[in-house]
């Protein structure tokens, strides 16, 4: 299968996903949500793949989704905005919810809704260098896959989502819970390998039924009803358009992302931890 976005593998009963836009940062855009559910697609029927590891290219997991294609498209309207939302909410969930355990090797910025497909892996590890955050508000848009509560609790993840905090170096992350482990830049892919052929080796369908009980527990608690009603409350976010997010696109368009940000960033004091 032809893909413009993704690199698929097979290596030792593992598969590894890379996120291949390296000069957008790995922007997640349309097509690269569309190829990573069809990767998944293959990855749940092909027996030989044991475990999933997914990491970006270049110096980059990814930025988030794309917001150049939100800019160009300039979608409006609830209708338009419940199947965008929703092509970018179930890729995502899938790495939490695949039989097979998934494994996020974040190499670097990881932000947005590309910080919630590492939290949504099974197993996340960090190089030294990578940068985490969920900046949404600061622009006018709302969370796409409200996971993050579920990680880190209601406190630490109502600062970092209120604040719009998008510089958690990778020691805090681990601190709170958002990785499992960092390790140097040079030893991140070997690390994630390590811990993929370790759980590839053990019986699958014990893996499996394993994961599915653990998972079970969250959806008990009703995480999946969680995510779905936030879900619903971001479709109102964007399907009537904050005035942030207007002004944001607006400068986008005229002036570039660049400038946009800019002017994101401008608005808030310095804050000190």
């Amino acid at each position: 299968m032809s893909r413009t976005t993704i690199l698929f593998e097979k290596n030792d009963g593992v598969a590894i996903l890379t996120l291949n836009r390296p000069e957008r940062l790995n922007a997640i855009n349309q097509t690269m949500l569309k190829e990573l559910d069809q990767a998944l697609d293959e990855i749940e029927a092909d027996p030989e793949i044991r475990a999933v590891v997914v990491t970006g290219a270049g110096t980059a997991f990814s930025s988030g989704f794309d917001l150049k294609e939100q800019m160009e498209s300039q979608p409006s309207g609830v209708a338009r905005w419940r199947t965008l939302l929703r092509n970018d909410f179930d890729p995502v969930i899938r790495f939490w919810r695949l039989s097979k355990p998934t494994i996020a090797a974040v190499n670097g910025h990881c932000l947005a809704g590309a910080c919630e497909l590492a939290l949504a892996c099974d197993i996340t590890v960090a190089s030294e260098k990578a940068v985490f955050g969920e900046p949404e508000l600061k622009f006018g848009a709302g969370i796409v896959v409200m996971i993050l509560p579920w990680i880190v609790g209601p406190k630490i993840a109502k600062e970092i989502i209120l604040t719009g905090e998008d510089r958690i170096p990778a020691e805090r992350a681990y601190q709170i819970g958002m990785v499992n482990r960092v390790v140097p830049p040079d030893d991140l892919m070997e690390s994630a390998l390590r811990t993929a052929r370790h759980i590839a080796a053990i019986d699958p369908n014990l893996v499996k039924q394993t994961k599915r009980a653990i998972n079970r527990t969250f959806e008990i608690m009703g995480m999946g009803e969680a995510l779905e009603a936030a879900l619903d409350i971001d479709l109102q976010i964007e399907g009537e358009g904050s005035p942030d997010k207007l002004r944001f696109m607006e400068i986008a368009r005229a002036e570039g992302l660049r400038a946009a940000i800019a002017w994101r960033d401008g608005r808030f004091p310095e804050r000190s931890r």
